[in-house]
């Protein structure tokens, strides 16, 4: 019994530092996923949406990285990091959201660990993505 918890818990750990990490690339992800589910809605195969949904997550990825690299105002990297980690503030708000539902009785207490969850990781995807889009501008 106390090593089927321990083995749970390590895994539940493993998830959110999983989740945390590739929340950094939540947009590109989403218009990945929208190109995909375009392509294979016109009648593209399974192979072409997979192919047309990383390619746009490549060239997403690549614009954004050369907007940052190109501006040479802070306000406008701020505003690039921003658009990049707006859907990571999103995706840390819903999975804190969705797998508190029931951990968390109270609303109000449910609705507070998603909100500060979502600060916390919007602001780490900010800041991993001007380190990631500094360091390679250089």
């Amino acid at each position: 019994m106390i090593a089927l918890t321990v083995v749970t818990v390590t895994l539940v750990i493993m998830l959110c530092v999983l989740a945390y990490r590739l929340a950094t690339y939540a947009l590109p992800f989403m218009v990945a996923l929208g190109a995909a589910r375009y392509a294979y809605g016109t009648g593209a195969s399974l192979i072409g949406a997979v192919l047309a949904g990383l390619v746009a997550a490549a060239v997403s990825f690549g614009i954004l990285a050369f907007l940052f690299a190109a501006a040479r105002a802070p306000i406008l990297r701020v505003i690039v990091a921003v658009i990049f980690a707006a859907p990571a503030t999103v995706a840390g708000y819903a999975l804190v959201h969705s797998a508190a539902a029931e951990i968390v009785p109270s609303p109000i207490w449910h609705q507070l660990f998603s909100v500060i969850s979502a600060i916390a990781v919007g602001i780490s995807a900010l800041a991993r993505l001007a380190a990631l889009l500094s360091s390679g501008s250089r």
